[in-house]
C-alpha cells in the first residue's frame, strides 16, 4: 500500500479548487460575450474569445468533480456512512432548494425578457415559473421551470455523495485494492495514458449518443465522465505515490495538453480524431495542474482558509449577478471593454460582499453551504461555565 498523505487537507488540492471555481466565474462572464448560447447575451458578440474559452472547456468541470471527489475522502475517514451521507446532505441540498427558489429565478426572467419579449410582472412570472406554467419556449426549446441552471453541478455533487455513501459500507474494505492498483500506474506512463484511453472512450463511445443536458436523468455521458472524476479524487487524494506521479509527469502533461489543444480546435466540428484530441487535453491538462500544484503549492494559511469557505456561496450567486448585470449593461451603450470590466468587478464584489453578509447570518450559512455556528449565547455560557469549572 502506498504512503498516505498524513494531513487532514492537502493546499495544492484547496487551492486548485478555489482557482477552478474563480475561472469559473470568468468563464460565465464570457459566456455573455461568446457567440454560443447563454440565458442572455451581449449584442455585439466578440468571436475573437472562443478560442480563449476552450481553453479551459475541456477539464475545468471534471477537475472540479475530481478535487470534489477529494474532499469528500477527507470527510469520508472520519465519519461513518450514514454520517457522510447526513452531512453531504447538510451542506448541499439547503443551498440547491434556495438557490431553485430564490436565486435562479432571475436568470430565468431577463432570459425569457430578452429572447421572447416578456412583459409581464414579477409576480406573474414567479408564479408561473414555481408551478411550471408558463410555457415558455426559447431557442426552439421548451424552458423547464422550476430550474437549477448553474447549480446542476451541486445537484450532481449530491447524487455522487449520496451514491457513495450507500456503497462504502459494502466497498470500503477494497478501497486499499483499488489505490494499490492506481498507485502502480505512477510508475510509468499509465498515469497519463489509461485515463486518456478512458476518456477517449466516452469521447466516441457516449458522448455523440448522449450530448450534456445537464438534466440529471438522461445526462449518461456526463455522468459516466464527472462520477468518474469524483471517484477518482476520492481514491487518490491520499497517496503520495500518485501525487509524486503527477509531479513526475507535469512537463509531459503539459505538452500533451497544449497538442490535444490545438488538434481539437483544429478539428472542429469534432470527427474521431479531433474527440481523441479533446480526451487528450481533457486529461493531460488535469494531470498538468495536480502536478505543478503538488510540486509547488505545498502551504495554506488564513486567506486559503478564508476563500476554502467562500467559493461556494461566490459560486451560488454569481451568474445571477452575470445575467441581471449584464442584461442591463448591454442597454447602455459602454465601451464594451469598460463593459466586461464592470461586469467582472461587479461580479467578484456581490459575491465577496454575500459572502461576508452571509457568514455574519447564522440562519443564510447552510442556505449557502456553510456551517451553523453555535448560538452566541449557548457559546457565552460554555465558556462561563468553563471558566466557573476552572477548565
Amino acid at each position: 500500500m502506498s504512503p498516505a498523505i498524513k494531513s487532514e487537507r492537502r493546499p495544492d488540492l484547496d487551492w486548485i479548487r478555489v482557482s477552478a471555481f474563480f475561472l469559473l466565474i470568468l468563464y460565465h462572464v464570457g459566456m455573455f460575450y461568446v457567440p454560443w448560447g447563454f440565458h442572455v447575451k451581449s449584442p455585439d458578440p466578440v468571436a475573437w474569445l472562443e478560442p480563449v474559452m476552450r481553453l479551459s472547456s475541456p477539464w475545468r468541470l471534471t477537475l472540479l468533480f475530481l478535487v470534489s471527489g477529494a474532499a469528500t475522502r477527507f470527510m469520508a475517514d472520519k465519519l461513518s456512512a450514514g454520517a457522510l451521507a447526513r452531512a453531504r446532505t447538510a451542506r448541499l441540498l439547503p443551498p440547491l432548494v434556495f438557490a431553485i427558489l430564490v436565486i435562479v429565478p432571475p436568470q430565468t426572467y431577463y432570459e425569457i425578457v430578452e429572447k421572447l419579449g416578456y412583459s409581464g410582472g414579477v409576480i406573474d412570472f414567479y408564479r408561473k415559473y414555481l408551478t411550471a406554467s408558463g410555457h415558455w419556449r426559447t431557442d426552439g426549446a421548451p424552458l423547464i421551470t422550476p430550474t437549477y441552471n448553474h447549480m446542476w453541478f451541486v445537484a450532481y455533487l449530491l447524487v455522487y455523495s449520496l451514491l457513495l455513501a450507500g456503497l462504502l459500507p459494502l466497498v470500503r474494505g477494497g478501497v486499499a485494492a483499488v489505490e494499490r492498483s492506481l498507485d502502480r500506474l505512477a510508475g510509468g506512463w499509465g498515469l497519463l495514458l489509461v485515463p486518456i484511453l478512458v476518456l477517449a472512450g466516452l469521447q466516441l463511445w457516449l458522448a455523440p449518443r448522449f450530448p450534456i443536458t445537464h438534466a440529471l436523468f438522461d445526462d449518461w455521458y456526463n455522468h459516466a465522465l464527472s462520477l468518474a472524476a469524483f471517484l477518482f479524487g476520492f481514491l487518490s487524494a491520499k497517496s503520495e505515490t500518485l501525487k509524486a506521479g503527477f509531479i513526475r509527469l507535469r512537463w509531459a502533461a503539459l505538452a500533451l495538453a497544449v497538442a490535444g489543444y490545438l488538434v481539437f480546435m483544429w478539428t472542429d466540428p469534432p470527427p474521431v480524431i479531433g474527440r481523441i484530441a479533446y480526451a487528450v487535453d481533457q486529461w493531460a491538462a488535469i494531470a498538468a495542474i495536480l502536478g505543478f500544484a503538488g510540486m509547488h503549492v505545498t502551504r495554506g494559511g488564513p486567506v486559503l482558509t478564508y476563500l476554502t469557505l467562500g467559493v461556494f456561496p461566490f459560486y451560488i450567486v454569481h451568474q445571477t449577478f452575470i445575467v441581471v448585470a449584464g442584461h442591463h449593461l448591454a442597454k447602455l451603450g459602454l465601451p464594451q471593454g469598460l463593459e466586461a470590466l464592470m461586469l467582472v468587478a461587479g461580479t467578484f464584489a456581490t459575491c465577496l460582499a454575500t459572502y461576508e453578509i452571509v457568514r455574519r447570518v447564522n440562519w443564510l450559512r447552510p442556505l449557502f453551504g456553510l456551517k451553523a455556528e453555535p448560538r452566541r449565547a449557548a457559546l457565552r455560557a460554555e465558556i462561563a461555565h468553563g471558566r466557573a469549572s476552572g477548565q
